[in-house]
């Protein structure tokens, strides 16, 4: 495809742009359109980099990720693979797509004086359910929201480096490394919110220690960090606070509940007792405290979650749709909900997925920058974004 035409379906503002690629050797040259003014920017980037601001016009066009939102944000890391091209590319860029678009736009729309709406991206694997649920909480974050998210709710069920049976409840387990860690990246993300809200219940911890109503919630999170054999039940507390409060009179935020693999919730585990009989997901204090969190019986805000393949035990590698992964329990658990289709790159998303790759100089073969070679990385990738960056790894 030549790049003006691409250049006119991905802006309409572009009047100039120059050949990417050189007749006879085929070597890269720097892709650049000129707007009416001066300034220079490439046609598959776009500068609206606030996700409130985004249209349709921006789809397939990549826009950077502000440092100072992808820590606070991210503080536990984006996807391993992606963070590897982060360091590579020496920036953090995400795809405007359909997905994310949609979402954003209900949640703009949407009454958040009624019970919490749910969001469900879903698709084959690696199409980009994680990254469309990662645009979606930087709209949550610009917007003002308090962001409680969960990267990967598998963690939750298997590989437990220590379990310990609950203080509070016998019948249940805790597993305090994973909740202490998960406590210290939900601080990170809102600590300009941890001052302002006051909790509406007094805890108690040991004959010692406990904490009162009326204090801020970071006291909370801190008690958590502070004792770890207590951080699960505090997760358990926190939870409650913000779903009592969110949307209450006098309550200054709104709440966004971030779950990646949301069907980890309802599926097996590979945790292990000491009979070595399994942990059944209901056993665990943070999987029972996460599913009332996902029950939309609150006001405030919204859920957004993705059911994938990737992490979940004793699935069929072809399952995808949300009652497969789900299963029968955790689909009437969400229902209702709102699905959301996450699909391959269209011809527009791969042909800006290639041009940022040729950009930032990913690729390196000669081969790859002729037409013939892109054709090549449409057939070995069938335009999966999580393939052609495999792909493109070895060029």
């Amino acid at each position: 495809m030549a790049l003006c035409r691409l250049s006119l379906r991905l802006r309409a503002s572009v009047t100039q742009v120059r050949s990417l690629h050189t007749s006879d050797s085929g070597q890269q040259q720097e892709a650049v359109a000129v707007e009416s003014n001066p300034d220079f920017f490439s046609v598959f980037r776009t500068q609206e980099s606030d996700p409130a601001c985004q249209s349709e016009k921006h789809i397939g066009q990549y826009y950077t990720l502000p440092p100072a939102h992808t820590r606070p944000l991210f503080p536990h890391g984006l996807p391993w693979r992606y963070q590897q091209q982060m360091k590579t590319f020496n920036e953090a860029c995400f795809m405007v797509r359909q997905p994310a678009l949609e979402v954003i736009s209900y949640m703009k729309k949407a009454d958040y004086s009624k019970p919490a709406l749910r969001y469900l991206f879903y698709g084959l694997k690696g199409t980009g359910k994680t990254m469309s649920l990662c645009h979606t909480m930087h709209f949550c974050y610009t917007q003002g929201f308090l962001v409680l998210h969960v990267p990967d709710a598998h963690l939750w069920v298997k590989n437990c480096k220590e379990l310990l049976p609950s203080s509070f409840k016998p019948d249940r387990f805790d597993q305090p490394l994973q909740a202490t860690a998960w406590l210290r990246n939900f601080k990170i993300t809102n600590e300009r919110f941890l001052s302002k809200i006051k909790t509406k219940h007094r805890y108690v911890w040991t004959k010692r220690e406990s904490t009162e109503e009326g204090r801020p919630l970071g006291e909370l999170v801190d008690q958590g960090i502070a004792r770890v054999k207590s951080s699960s039940d505090v997760i358990g507390a926190l939870m409650k606070e913000l779903r009592q409060q969110s949307g209450r009179p006098g309550a200054d935020f709104r709440l966004a509940v971030a779950v990646d693999g949301v069907n980890a919730l309802w599926g097996r585990s590979t945790i292990k007792k000491e009979d070595k009989s399994a942990v059944n997901p209901d056993e665990l204090t943070l999987i029972h405290n996460l599913r009332k969190l996902m029950k939309n019986d609150w006001i405030g805000g919204a859920i957004i979650a993705t059911v994938c393949q990737t992490g979940s035990l004793y699935t069929p590698k072809s399952a995808y749709l949300p009652q497969e992964l789900l299963g029968q329990r955790g689909f009437d658990s969400m229902d209702p909900f709102i699905p959301v289709s996450v699909s391959n790159y269209s011809e527009k998303e791969f042909e800006s997925c290639y041009l940022y790759y040729l950009d930032r100089r990913w690729l390196q073969h000669p081969q790859s920058h002729t037409e013939e070679g892109k054709k090549e990385l449409v057939f070995l990738s069938n335009r999966n974004p999580s393939l052609m960056d495999r792909v493109c790894g070895f060029l």
